[in-house]
């Protein structure tokens, strides 16, 4: 088989110089695109990993309005694209102007094929490169999402959303209880993105009094009030460059909202006491376990800047949702304690493992954690029973069983969990479900389950 071309987008509104170029690139897989609209379309579809741009594109032909917008959208979807620019002779200030922005590279017209080529390929090197360097990263390196451990289905697409959304400069709200893991999640989406290198400021909206609160966000200059005896930037402005993560969002008062509203819209700040407005680039991610619809539609958080701060909404679901969750994280709770504590490894005894399983876990990830670690301190022998575990025996009533896709869905959970239980040794995991190791393969196929998932 031959090794397939790579894409290349030409965003030119002349057909003919669309056809020329076309010709003189056949080394590559060339798709073309007459204005906007149809570019974006393109990127979308075949997620090129080099660009050819006009500036001059319609409906501002005789300009370069329309094309370093065009520059703006693509380089907002696809960060990492090269965009070649093609500029007249006397467009040298918009040439300047889209490597301000993010261009990779400018060309004067009429193009000479051969420099554009030598151009493209250096642009499609370097665009290789930097997506080997980044698979390297998160496989010799931590992942940014080492921290999240899951086998839900439901979970792990979670993961992917996160890693699609993270290179985009769209603000980002998760939504989830208590100690599901929000602020891993926001970490992550800092760690994937091209802010990597910059800084990642978090503050809790709830831990904070109010009185403090502005401060804290926005800074203040000397002499603002009693105590203030030097200027001091605010985390906003410290996180420049970088992220931001508002955690609690919900409970921010409303005077704040309506400056946090202007920060968003204007992405300036005014520090406490000051007059001066101060310029700040920062990604905004934010996070609540309340609901912030609810909260709108009743006059406690703003309409307009809850549509501001979530463009994008990621809801967490609880640990008693995710399926094989709760065991899984308890084996990694309990290696992670026996090693911290010098004891020596444990195992769970099967009373203990389906207690796990059984409680409802209304602290999440954060309770487990708890619990665990208290268990490990208090376990005797090498075993950990469920009296070590501090929590109620009462159980939970077993869901009934009928028609074949609940009983599909109750097989596919009991593999979940078994392979959880046995940290996904698929030997150990067909002996617990009674059945033999192809079919254990076989039925893992069926549902579309990974050993390493």
């Amino acid at each position: 088989m031959t090794p397939s071309k790579p894409k290349l987008l030409i965003v030119e509104d002349d057909p003919g110089l669309q056809k020329q170029l076309r010709w003189s690139f056949d080394a590559y897989d060339v798709v073309v695109a007459g204005d906007r609209d149809a570019a974006l379309a393109q990127l979308r579809r075949h997620e090129p990993a080099v660009v050819t741009c006009d500036l001059g594109l319609p409906p501002d032909p005789d300009g370069a309005t329309e094309g370093l917008a065009t520059l703006q959208q693509i380089l907002s979807l696809a960060p990492d694209t090269k965009v070649i620019v093609l500029t007249g002779n006397q467009d040298h200030r918009h040439a300047l102007q889209a490597i301000a922005l993010g261009a990779y590279d400018f060309h004067q017209k009429p193009a000479d094929p051969e420099v554009l080529n030598l151009v493209i390929q250096r642009a499609l090197f370097l665009h290789g490169l930097q997506q080997e360097n980044r698979r390297m990263q998160l496989s010799h390196g931590e992942s940014p999402l080492a921290g999240l451990l899951t086998r839900d289905p439901g979970m792990q697409k979670l993961c992917r959303s996160v890693e699609k959304v993270a290179p985009t400069s769209a603000s980002v709200m998760l939504l989830g209880e208590s100690g599901t893991g929000k602020e891993v999640l926001a970490r992550a989406l800092h760690q994937l993105s091209p802010r990597a290198g910059q800084r990642f400021m978090a503050i809790n909206c709830a831990a904070i009094p109010d009185t403090l609160l502005e401060s804290e966000l926005f800074g203040y200059e000397k002499g603002a009030f009693t105590g203030a005896a030097k200027q001091t930037k605010g985390k906003v402005e410290l996180a420049h460059g970088g992220t931001f993560f508002l955690d609690e969002v919900g409970d921010l008062p409303m005077a704040l909202q309506a400056k946090l509203l202007r920060f968003l819209q204007e992405r300036v700040i005014e520090r406490v006491g000051g007059h001066e407005e101060i310029p700040v680039d920062v990604r905004i991610v934010c996070a609540t376990h309340q609901n912030l619809k609810e909260l709108a539609n009743s006059g406690r958080f703003r309409e307009d800047l809850y549509y501001r701060l979530s463009e994008i909404v990621i809801n967490i679901p609880p640990l008693r949702q995710r399926v094989g969750d709760a065991a899984l994280l308890a084996h990694h709770f309990k290696n992670k304690f026996c090693a911290q504590e010098n004891r020596p490894p444990l195992q769970f005894s099967q009373d203990a493992l389906a207690l796990i399983e059984a409680h409802p876990w209304p602290g999440n990830v954060r309770e487990m954690e708890n619990c665990i670690k208290r268990a490990v301190i208090m376990a005797d022998a090498n075993q950990i029973v469920a009296e070590d575990l501090g929590l109620a025996t009462d159980g939970l009533p077993e869901e009934p069983f009928n028609l074949r896709q609940v009983r599909d869905d109750a097989e596919c959970k009991a593999i979940v969990k078994a392979l959880a239980r046995v940290e996904g040794n698929i030997v150990r995991a067909a002996e617990l479900l009674g059945i033999s190791r192809p079919t254990l393969y076989d039925l893992m196929a069926r549902h579309a389950l990974k050993p390493a998932d």
